[in-house]
């Protein structure tokens, strides 16, 4: 009688693991899949949500990096520890709830290096899987736009979101690969430990201290921009009565705008993550623990 198994799974059935899930990726159906990266758009930008709304304060002072700190009480450390917790919603969701998320999928890799999948099924997914994303993450913003959350607590949530995303948009693009490459190593470490997982607890256990990593040390993730930006941007374009308000408080707004945005940051953060997952994440642990095995 075979033996039922609650113990969590071991590196080497984890890169197994990785292996067959990056096939069944690979040959999703266009229409699924497309689906399935929208949701994960509009999940990241849920924790996106989450984060802006906690990392702001009345009582704010501008941070190094564009976001708010309270002024009175918590330090910059504090709140940023705490933004990046509550930003785990977004990658829980994604796991748990089942979606495709492009920097995630990074890990597909694995499939290929095997020879388990072509090269053009990964772009393939890679393409699609991007696109959906941002459309989720841009049709939320949108949504978020016209609750006019951004004027909650006394205009502190908008001043907040404002500045992450002129900070976002003032890194030059050597940085934003940089960032970029830092942020994907922790979020597809964050997948890698999902499956060692037995349990739905397991999972959210092992993403929530990476992605609470890559908030609090502001490193770059290319779906979370494509809300936390064009949500910036919205508010900036369609509201003049409230960009005149909190103009002084929002920071410096002129780079605030769609082509440095796609160009000196969505790109560049997006070769880094690329990087990052596909290289520091999946090809190591392919050579680790695949390549031996390979046919």
């Amino acid at each position: 009688m075979n033996e039922l198994r609650i113990d969590a799974l071991l590196p080497q059935e984890m890169a197994t693991r990785a292996e067959y899930l990056g096939v069944r990726k690979a040959e999703m159906s266009f229409l699924k899949m497309f689906m399935l990266a929208v949701l994960a758009g509009a999940f990241i930008a849920l924790g996106a949500i989450f984060a802006t709304t906690v990392g702001a304060g009345s009582g704010a002072v501008t941070a190094p990096d564009g976001t708010a700190a309270f002024s009175a009480g918590l330090p910059y450390g504090v709140v940023r520890l705490l933004s990046g917790l509550v930003f785990s919603l977004g990658l829980i969701l994604v796991v748990v709830g089942g979606a495709e998320l492009f920097t995630g999928n990074n890990l597909i890799v694995m499939a290929w290096a095997s020879g388990k999948v072509k090269g053009s099924a990964v772009l393939r997914n890679w393409v699609i899987v991007y696109i959906g994303n941002f459309a989720g993450a841009f049709l939320t913003a949108v949504l978020m736009f016209f609750t006019k959350q951004y004027t909650f607590g006394a205009n502190a949530v908008g001043i907040n979101a404002l500045k992450t995303a002129a900070a976002k948009c003032d890194l030059t693009f050597i940085q934003a690969i940089a960032l970029g490459i830092l942020c994907n190593a922790l979020v597809c470490m964050a997948v890698w430990l999902t499956y060692s997982a037995r349990s739905t607890m397991d999972k959210i256990l092992a993403i929530i201290f990476p992605i609470t990593a890559f908030v609090a040390a502001g490193f770059e993730h290319s779906v979370a921009n494509m809300y936390y930006v064009p949500y910036a941007l919205l508010v900036k374009g369609f509201d003049p009565a409230f960009i005149q308000a909190v103009g002084d408080k929002a920071g410096n707004l002129d780079k605030l705008t769609w082509p440095v945005f796609l160009l000196n940051n969505l790109l560049p953060v997006t070769i880094g993550n690329i990087i990052g997952g596909a290289v520091l994440v999946a090809a190591v642990y392919w050579a680790i623990f695949l390549r031996s095995g390979k046919s």
